[in-house]
């Protein structure tokens, strides 16, 4: 059994006077819900054995901020494959993880990681975790899939099942709705 964990940057800010997309900071509200996911997670008693992330400013700081909450660093590694990937690209990247990990971490952008998500989960009807992640993946979300499967090799489209979906918003209403 592995298990994957997708994270979403938190909020970046807009109006920050960076020349390059990659380069966006977060925003304060970003901070905050970033912070609040690493509370979560430590309080779900989580934990990761292989972690991922896209180098972006936004993606650095909503994994040093998750870690601040979360009471541990992450030690990603940097991969600058996942910055805007493709769906498809990072279920390359998750085939490749090493096999001692169980979980794993990605953190990275949208539509990318909605997308994997939805490809590895497949559309049961009835799955009403599955149906609000389809609606909207907001900055800050995390969605948890368990892959019935030994090597990460093996993770397929369909192969996946939901095990949670959480918003920054279900934790504090403060912290959404979102606009993205």
């Amino acid at each position: 059994m592995k298990t994957l964990t997708l994270l979403r940057h938190a909020k970046s800010g807009w109006n920050d006077p960076v020349a390059r997309d990659f380069d966006r900071p977060l925003n304060d509200r970003g901070r905050r819900a970033a912070d609040t996911m690493g509370h979560h997670l430590r309080a779900l008693g989580l934990s990761f054995d292989h972690v991922v992330a896209s180098p972006a400013v936004r993606v650095v700081e909503t994994v040093l901020d998750v870690a601040k909450g979360y009471g541990r660093a992450l030690d990603p590694h940097f991969d600058r494959r996942i910055y805007l990937a493709s769906g498809v690209t990072l279920l390359d990247i998750v085939t490749a993880f090493p096999d001692s990990a169980s979980r794993a971490l990605m953190v990275g952008h949208n539509p990318g990681l909605e997308d994997l998500a939805l490809m590895l989960v497949p559309d049961a009807g009835d799955n009403d975790l599955r149906d609000t992640l389809e609606t909207k993946y907001p900055t800050a979300t995390l969605a948890e899939i368990t892959l019935d499967i030994d090597r990460w090799a093996d993770a397929a489209i369909g192969a996946g099942t939901l095990a949670r979906f959480i918003r920054p918003r279900d934790l504090d209403p403060a912290l959404g709705p979102d606009d993205d």
